[in-house]
């Protein structure tokens, strides 16, 4: 059994019931669960009117229970698309560094984020101190397509010599870089763009990398080296450049027109 249902509390109006899509719950005088069906998704919890349920997973994590109005979002949508719109990459950043207390609030993003089955297996690193060392360890893989990507030589001679270039070929001005890990590839791309725009929220802003992901997708084993405490099941989904924008912008820019099918 995965939930705790306070029989004092339970008014058993069933609506733990109508949204438990494993059928996991049933109502006689009170709520009670029918077996272990449950995939600890929290909607029974979110959904009681009295608190009356709670998931034993989540006990001692009382304080993250935040009640709210599904009828008050705190966002219209025509605030919420002209801040999509005002979302541009940035690649020139100040030479000031985000502290630890500003990571944190950009994780509180991802900790609210949807993740398959509610597993919640995302895994972050931030690097900072050893940048220098992982982008050597990446390098050191994805070199073997040196001759078919003209930018991994391009890195590659920065690396020996870095005097004569104006800019990191692949990290441009930026001196942090956040890592997404995960087992699932979709739940680590939701977790980090939930990150990213709270991010531009508190002035910051970034741009995600392919030619770092190239080291996972080249020699997952080898990348995972260098990181002896993450589960090596998990691969390296989102690479993302991040810091204080040195350049802002004036306007939108035409985007190609989207495909939609309606069938």
């Amino acid at each position: 059994m995965k939930l705790m249902i306070d029989d004092e509390k339970c008014i058993a109006c069933g609506q733990c019931k109508a949204v438990c899509i494993r059928d996991n719950i049933e109502i006689d005088e009170v709520a009670y669960e029918t077996g272990s069906n449950c995939f600890e998704c929290g909607h029974c919890m979110a959904i009681c009117p009295t608190g009356a349920v709670t998931l034993k997973i989540f006990k001692g994590r009382e304080d993250r229970i935040e009640e709210y109005s599904s009828k008050e979002l705190p966002i219209e949508y025509r605030d919420l698309l002209q801040f999509l719109k005002q979302r541009r990459s940035m690649r020139w950043f100040k030479r000031k560094k985000i502290d630890k207390d500003t990571f944190n609030k950009l994780l509180e993003g991802a900790y609210y984020s949807p993740s398959a089955q509610n597993e919640q297996d995302v895994e972050f690193v931030v690097l900072d101190r050893r940048l220098n060392d992982f982008m050597k360890h990446v390098y050191d893989i994805i070199k073997v397509e040196e001759n078919e990507f003209f930018r991994i030589k391009e890195f590659g001679d920065y690396l020996r010599d870095n005097s004569t270039k104006k800019y990191h070929p692949l990290l441009w001005q930026g001196h942090q870089l956040i890592l997404t890990f995960s087992t699932d590839k979709t739940s680590a791309v939701i977790a980090n763009t939930r990150m990213e725009l709270l991010a531009y929220t508190l002035g910051l802003g970034g741009f995600y990398s392919l030619f770092i992901l190239k080291a996972d997708e080249i020699d997952h084993d080898r990348l995972m080296e260098f990181f002896p405490g993450i589960d090596k099941s998990k691969h390296m989904y989102s690479a993302f450049i991040i810091g204080y924008p040195k350049k802002t912008f004036r306007r939108t820019i035409p985007h190609k027109e989207i495909k939609v099918n309606y069938m």
